[in-house]
């Protein structure tokens, strides 16, 4: 296990590939480096590839929530982050990002814009953030006591991965036939996600709630100049398209792909095509 240290904390990382065109993955809530682990054999020669767990998740440093779950905002994980980057001396990278780690990476962005140049977004949480009313936030304190709850719920981040009447209310998950090292991963994943911290669990819902709110990084999208690619998955359940739709049109260079038939996670769902796409973003960098 590598970590490294980033302020009070240390943070589990992860290094594919060489080169010297750099990409960092930030994941999404709830989840890992790892979350890249079957596309990233896939991705182009000449890409060093880093993916960071935010703290509280897979193997970084679990602090203890402040009572507001202040020290798990969006603002801390990407200060971790940044530290991070310190540390491992990356002066300048380009970003990959999943689900929550959208937000993140526009707050990385805002604060070092010189130290980032492209952007590949996969099913994006916004600068808009997202709102959680009271029994949302309940339903994700009560997986944190029950793994099946917590498999189910995650089963609709990765759609494409079961038979479809399974993901009914009341049914349990069935993984569709064939699938190999992807059903294999997934199960190692909902352990994972079972050990992370409850300042993930419920302060990442929280934290969102008050981005969306206080409408700070909605005001300030004009400002992020960097090239976005932004892929949503018509499947996805969870990212509304309204708010990728508003994110492309603030921000000065962002393309938005509908891909058809794909939840979520791509990432899990169907590793080699994220890493086409992710290789067609960053591979010609590389040359």
């Amino acid at each position: 296990m590598a970590t490294v240290q980033a302020g009070d904390v240390q943070l589990g990382w992860r290094e594919w590939g060489q080169g010297d065109v750099t990409v960092v993955f930030i994941h999404g809530n709830l989840a890992s480096k790892d979350w890249i682990e079957l596309a990233a054999p896939l991705f182009p020669s000449g890409l060093r590839v880093i993916g960071i767990d935010w703290r509280g998740c897979g193997e970084s440093d679990r602090p203890t929530p402040a009572a507001d779950y202040s020290n798990y905002s969006m603002q801390q994980h990407a200060m971790d982050m940044l530290a991070a980057l310190d540390r491992l001396e990356i002066n300048f990278c380009h970003l990959a990002t999943h689900s929550t780690g959208g937000i993140i990476a526009a707050r990385m962005l805002l604060m070092q814009p010189q130290r980032f140049g492209r952007v590949f977004a996969l099913d994006p949480v916004t600068p808009l953030g997202i709102a959680f009313n009271a029994d949302q936030i309940g339903l994700f304190r009560s997986m944190m006591a029950s793994k099946q709850l917590t498999r189910t719920v995650m089963a609709t981040a990765a759609s494409s991965l079961f038979v479809p009447e399974s993901l009914a209310p009341g049914v349990i998950p069935r993984f569709r036939d064939g699938l190999g090292e992807s059903q294999r991963l997934f199960d190692r994943i909902i352990e994972q996600t079972f050990g992370v911290s409850e300042g993930v669990w419920i302060g990442t819902p929280v934290n969102l709630t008050r981005e969306k709110e206080s409408r700070e990084l909605e005001r300030r999208m004009p400002e992020i100049r960097h090239p976005h690619l932004v892929l949503w998955g018509e499947c996805d359940g969870w990212i509304p398209p309204a708010d990728l739709r508003a994110m492309a049109a603030a921000m000065p260079d962002c393309r938005l792909v509908v891909v058809p038939g794909i939840g979520h996670s791509m990432n899990l769902e169907l590793p080699a095509l994220y890493a086409g796409y992710f290789g067609g973003w960053f591979g010609g960098l590389a040359k």
